[in-house]
């Protein structure tokens, strides 16, 4: 059986198919060629993608021998999970696989904006000694909003926690007996604006529907501490980015960390590249070494559990 990889994956995960008796076909530029992605996947038995490459109905059907879809990750927004129900197309995802990375990835912003030890080293080396310029805050005893309280929230509680933080979250889908709370004690807040108004950090941790389109707008960042920051690791449109930028040039926040947006990469005519309170990365939260290894050698197994006819629990 063949397999399809459109996007750039770890060897590991190559050597893994390999191992598993499977052929195996790698493009990481692949994703931006439409054309020959759909003339090409007809002769394939699964395809593994990560964000870039759109898997909807017409690339499904143009794959008319796929019996899986492997994604390089968790977010399913670039897959139609419809479409491929329909057509019995397996969707294999990589449970928890860089969830540690994400993790620290939102630890690293915090510190970051607290002690942007990289400016004053900058400042030094034009010649300045400015010790009260670059005195930070501590994040003990600061307050950690999460919004989304799975797997990715749990891990950024247990290390905020280590930092003597307090957590607080928001998700209407979380019980008192979830772990994250019952065990990790994470405190629940009834609203989105009870979370909002009270937190010096706001880390958004939900998948892209349309539920959650913009649900950081306008009225949502008023409602946030002058000094509060905003980290969004999830999926760009979860932020409205018009609204952000102007809630950061007003100082209606503090500042905000994006590692992803609505358009990626960034559009050069984006108002966010001109603003000075905010740090873009691009989408690489979740990408460790140790979490691509991870993530590769999953999905490459699980992939390979589903063309071999047994179950998996990587699947949605």
């Amino acid at each position: 059986m063949r397999i399809l990889i459109t996007e750039i994956i770890w060897n590991d995960g190559i050597e893994e198919l390999v191992k598993q008796g499977l052929e195996v076909d790698y493009d990481e530029n692949l994703w931006g060629n439409r054309k020959k992605l759909l003339q090409v996947v007809k002769h394939y038995d699964a395809i593994i993608v990560r964000n870039q490459t759109k898997v909807d109905q017409e690339l499904l059907e143009a794959g008319n021998r796929l019996k899986v879809v492997g994604r390089l990750g968790v977010g399913l927004d670039n897959i139609d999970t419809i479409a491929a129900k329909e057509r019995g197309i397996k969707v294999i995802y990589a449970r928890h696989a860089n969830a540690t990375s994400v993790a620290e990835y939102v630890m690293a912003a915090m510190l970051s904006a607290n002690r942007p030890l990289h400016l004053a080293d900058y400042d030094i080396r034009k010649g300045h000694w400015n010790r009260k310029k670059y005195t930070g805050e501590e994040l003990a005893d600061k307050t950690l909003g999460l919004i989304g309280l799975g797997e990715i929230s749990h891990r950024v509680a247990k290390r905020a926690n280590a930092f003597g933080m307090k957590v607080i979250g928001f998700d209407p889908f979380i019980t008192e007996y979830d772990h994250i709370v019952s065990e990790t004690g994470v405190q629940v807040k009834d609203s989105l604006e009870e979370l909002l108004s009270v937190s010096d950090f706001v880390s958004l941790h939900v998948p892209l529907t349309a539920a959650t389109k913009y649900l950081i707008s306008e009225t949502e960042l008023n409602r946030m501490k002058p000094s509060a920051v905003i980290i969004n690791t999830s999926r760009g449109g979860i932020i409205d980015e018009n609204e952000l930028s102007i809630a950061l040039n007003n100082h209606t926040i503090a500042g905000a960390f994006l590692d992803v947006l609505e358009i990626e990469p960034i559009s050069q005519s984006n108002r966010l590249l001109s603003c000075e309170r905010v740090i873009l990365t691009p989408h690489i939260a979740g990408l460790t070494n140790e979490s691509q290894i991870r993530t590769s050698l999953l999905v490459a197994k699980e992939v390979a559990k589903i063309l071999k006819g047994n179950p998996s629990l990587c699947t949605i």
